[in-house]
């Protein structure tokens, strides 16, 4: 595949205007900066609505950018920061805000009746909170490393995605302060070494940002019955009713990609053709905004300037790891997919075929929240989340290594993975984290992808043996398993900081200190066939 580039357009100069007053609903003014290519004539206009300012990195990429090719620009602050009134709630009024500024766009004379959004993360977010409300003039929409709602990467299979959610509070509680920038790059080290001291996540808000996080604590509050939060902060259940052209982009190592992919499957559901892109890339991943900005470029000629040059002719763009190569579809998950089960086998093996014959005893190991598991890699909110040599931890003793034969020929797995397993825990607290590897000839094994799931008395009931049947959702994945590879697995129960610590009791999560550990079973015999269910694509 071609280098994706900025398709060949016009250079305009560009005019601006700054710290336009946006009048909301509620008496606050939020502020906005509009960027003109100069002696353009009510030109189309792309909406940016940003908690992280709208001027710097931003105005210039996002702003300047897209106005010297021909659009305007609209970047506005969100509530509570960066000159805009009110407090910062965030997530929670962006559907008002992003409503009555499209109401106040229109009320412009420069307004020209055609609109697009564009964004990262929390940008993106804001397009999903008014995209399906918006109206006929909002033609397209540009999203990236994002998703509808964030509630699921916040209490990720039920678990506490503490390090990201941590980082993310702090990051917005530093960027208000003196040299702010500066504050927010310190941001992952403050994060670590507060989920790192051993105390109550209530607590580490104030030992991470030097003060009480609302967010942070109303994530911790909501996370036994997150509905009433949530209600109003979940706008997936309408992704279906967008009728703008929608292009996604996601990295394999994101945060946010079950979410995203679900966003996608949604819309085709609706039978709306988004376009996916999906990359290398992890969320702070600089590269994905290269080609998240070129794709919305060429999708916004397309859609609001009638230029469909620089479209592609299909709509799904796979990056395969392993294979280190672009690979276009027709949808996803890609034509020809089919599950394959890989079970777990006696002797910490591995393998396609069935288990059978006499019945096998279970594997066992002990988690202890007082020495919780560690996590080396996986998706993090900011931060490298690429692969890395998982060795260290597999040596250790908390964690369960299933491991296949050397593969005769190149396998290549791409779309959902999920793992069925049979497991009993000595508490009715505990959590299954499952990670798939690939294990190279000199025995590096790096992780392809992970999910987790936590458990609950009850969830899912138990059989009179006590032998529960758990479903773990891991990250998609589009990767290549080499010849002379191995596909490897781990069952663990933790991975921290990245997920809370299970204290193993069900105290709440913002205060729990008493800790139990807890013994883990896990089954594979011909009546339990606990199996990672992997997406094979036929060569």
């Amino acid at each position: 595949m071609a280098t994706i580039t900025w398709p060949r357009t016009a250079v305009h100069r560009v005019s601006v205007e700054r710290d336009l007053p946006v009048p909301m609903p509620d008496g606050v003014t939020l502020l906005a900066d509009r960027y003109t290519p100069v002696g353009a004539v009510r030109p189309p206009t792309i909406l940016i609505r940003s908690p992280y300012g709208r001027r710097g990195v931003f105005g210039m990429t996002f702003g300047r950018g897209f106005a010297r090719r021909g659009f305007q620009v609209v970047m506005q602050s969100c509530r509570g920061g960066f000159g805009s009134g009110g407090l910062l709630d965030p997530l929670g009024h962006e559907h008002e805000d992003g409503l009555a500024t499209l109401a106040w766009l229109r009320s412009r004379p420069w307004y020209g009746g055609s609109l697009a959004m564009h964004g990262p993360s929390y940008l993106g977010y804001t397009q999903w909170a008014i995209a399906p409300f918006a109206g006929p003039d909002l033609k397209a929409m540009s999203t990236s490393v994002t998703a509808s709602q964030f509630r699921d990467a916040a209490y990720v299979g039920g678990a506490f995605a503490l390090e990201s959610s941590l980082m993310w509070s702090t990051l917005t509680a530093l960027m208000d302060r003196p040299f702010g920038g500066t504050a927010a790059l310190l941001a992952p080290r403050r994060t670590r070494r507060a989920a790192l001291s051993g105390r109550p996540p209530g607590e580490m808000d104030v030992l991470s940002a030097g003060r009480g996080m609302p967010f942070f604590q109303d994530l911790l509050a909501h996370h036994a019955d997150p509905a009433a939060y949530w209600g109003r902060r979940d706008f997936s259940a309408s992704v279906g009713e967008v009728e703008a052209a929608v292009t996604m982009v996601g990295g394999w190592y994101d945060v946010f990609l079950p979410w995203q992919v679900q966003d996608y499957l949604r819309m085709r559901a609706a039978g709306r053709r988004p376009q996916l892109t999906i990359g290398p890339w992890y969320h702070a991943d600089a590269r994905h905004g290269r080609v998240a900005n070129a794709e919305a470029l060429a999708w916004f000629r397309a859609h609001l300037l009638g230029d469909p040059s620089g479209l592609r002719e299909q709509p799904v763009r796979l990056y395969v790891t392993g294979a280190d190569e672009w690979r276009d579809h027709p949808d996803w998950p890609v034509p020809g997919m089919r599950e394959q089960r890989w079970h777990l086998r006696p002797g910490f093996g591995l393998s396609p075929d069935a288990p059978s014959g006499a019945a096998s005893g279970p594997d066992r190991f002990r988690y202890d929240p007082a020495h919780p598991t560690p996590s080396l890699g996986g998706p993090v909110l900011l931060g490298d989340s690429g692969p890395r040599d998982n060795r260290r931890l597999e040596a250790r003793r908390d964690v369960l290594v299933y491991t296949g034969p050397a593969l005769r020929r190149d396998t290549e797995m791409i779309g959902p993975v999920s793992a069925d397993l049979y497991v009993r825990s000595g508490t009715g607290h505990a959590d299954v984290v499952v990670r798939v590897c690939d294990v190279h000839p000199s025995g590096a094994s790096y992780n392809v992808c992970e999910g987790v799931r936590r458990l609950a008395p009850g969830d899912p009931v138990a059989g009179s043996d006590g032998i529960r049947r758990v479903r773990v959702d891991l990250w998609p994945i589009g990767h290549r398993f080499r010849r002379g590879h191995r596909i490897r697995l781990h069952v663990a129960g933790g991975a921290y900081p990245r997920i809370a610590r299970n204290l193993g009791t069900g105290e709440p999560l913002g205060t729990g200190r008493t800790m139990v550990a807890t013994d883990h079973e896990v089954f594979h015999d011909s009546s339990h066939p606990s199996a990672i269910v992997l997406p094979l694509v036929p060569s």
